[in-house]
């Protein structure tokens, strides 16, 4: 095998990687899990904000991801390819000039994924989507020991659900209720008055 065709068969497993990693991404086509070793942390930024909100995924990407080694493969193969070919470099000039390209490539893929794709993400935290201490709204009433409707933010989200008076009274719409247990799909839900004049 000449250094010309291995350059070019890394230039073309790169390419192709990428390209099936975009497309099964885009339309959500069967795909295989590669697990790569996480070494070479890098720390990339921070979202702006306080609390758990602002945490990025991003902290603790390792540099060396699926990303990034198809990016070096296609960027080192590529710049093999060329050098080896019109070029009269000797084959370890070309081969570390090829190396750094790749490293280039691999960085800027890096720093697009960290800086733009996941710089407004975060970490899920579970109590936001905790029904159970919410504060709804009854938006149809709910009649004694009967079920009616309320509305309630979830995470930001607007919820409607089936809802029972935990003590079995009527609870008229627009009253503001808490959600104190969440069973079979129905909220049962207290006055948020009535905690609220509750002694801790």
């Amino acid at each position: 095998m000449t250094w010309a065709i291995f350059y070019l068969v890394c230039f073309l497993v790169g390419v192709t990687l990428s390209v099936l990693s975009f497309v099964g991404g885009s339309w959500h086509l069967p795909h295989v899990h590669l697990h790569v070793p996480h070494s070479g942390h890098v720390a990339a930024p921070h979202a702006g904000g306080s609390g758990h909100a602002g945490t990025s995924n991003s902290a603790d990407m390792p540099f060396f991801n699926f990303a990034t080694i198809t990016a070096f493969l296609a960027w080192f193969g590529g710049a093999g390819y060329l050098l080896t070919r019109y070029s009269t470099w000797v084959v370890t000039l070309v081969l570390v000039v090829s190396v750094v390209l790749g490293l280039t490539g691999a960085s800027v893929v890096f720093l697009f994924i960290a800086k733009v794709l996941l710089a407004h993400s975060r970490e899920l935290d579970p109590a936001d989507y905790e029904r159970v201490g919410a504060l709804g709204r009854v938006i149809s009433s709910i009649r004694e020991g009967g079920t009616g409707e309320i509305s309630f933010s979830l995470d930001g989200t607007r919820q409607v659900c089936g809802a029972r008076s935990e003590s079995g009274e009527a609870l008229s719409r627009e009253t503001e209720v808490v959600i104190t247990r969440y069973e079979r799909g129905i909220a049962y839900v207290r006055k948020y008055e009535d905690l609220a004049g509750e002694k801790p």
